[in-house]
């Protein structure tokens, strides 16, 4: 339990439990956790000193097998992490910042909880065989319409994006989609494993 009684525990407790395994040791599977320094929204680190770097076992077999799949036909390519675990302290302190502005479109309320908070979704793109990031069009947290899949129709229609960038968006949607994730909307990066409402409804949140 969480220190205000509510199901969940705490970051620092993380490496205790048998349900979390960190990032480092996922096969095919780079990191560079945006949220850990400043390229990203805010530019600032919005985790500080807390080790983020963990998914929920689910999770992680997940992305282990998209890793795999992307390998087996495009031999040199990884998965690079941008995002994993994001405690709900972090979430409440960036809805904080955020409440009231355009983009509490891009963030879940901390009530309601975001699916990175139980170590269920990731943030995600793809290195090349030289260690390059593939070009998606649009950087990540790039919160405009340039980031939506939905859109990816009329942006090839109107030279927002390109073939490529949108074949390169494709190739990371199919290598998650092996592994159990789903995508959004919105963000081209964001990639919830499972079924977001019974996650939220049946696992326990990190703080």
């Amino acid at each position: 339990m969480a220190r205000d009684g509510t199901p969940g525990f705490e970051v620092e407790r993380i490496a205790t439990s048998p349900d979390f395994r960190p990032l480092a040791a996922l096969q095919g599977v780079a990191c560079d956790l945006r949220y850990g320094g400043s390229q990203n929204f805010a530019g600032k680190s919005l985790y500080g000193t807390l080790d983020c770097a963990w998914l929920r076992r689910e999770a992680a077999a997940g992305l282990e097998a998209a890793a795999a799949w992307l390998a087996e036909r495009r031999p040199g390519w990884r998965i690079l992490v941008l995002d994993a675990l994001r405690p709900q302290r972090v979430q409440e302190a960036i809805w904080a910042d955020i409440a009231g502005t355009w983009m509490e479109d891009y963030f879940a309320h901390p009530e309601r909880g975001s699916v990175h908070s139980f170590g269920m979704a990731v943030d995600v793109t793809l290195l090349d065989p030289q260690g390059r990031e593939a070009d998606m069009g649009s950087g990540f947290d790039e919160m405009t319409p340039a980031s939506h899949p939905e859109l990816h129709a009329q942006h090839l229609a109107s030279g927002v994006l390109t073939a490529a960038q949108v074949r390169e968006r494709q190739w990371l949607h199919d290598a998650m989609a092996q592994g159990g994730f789903h995508g959004i909307a919105t963000e081209w990066w964001h990639f919830d494993h499972g079924d977001r409402e019974r996650v939220r409804r049946e696992l326990p949140r990190i703080y």
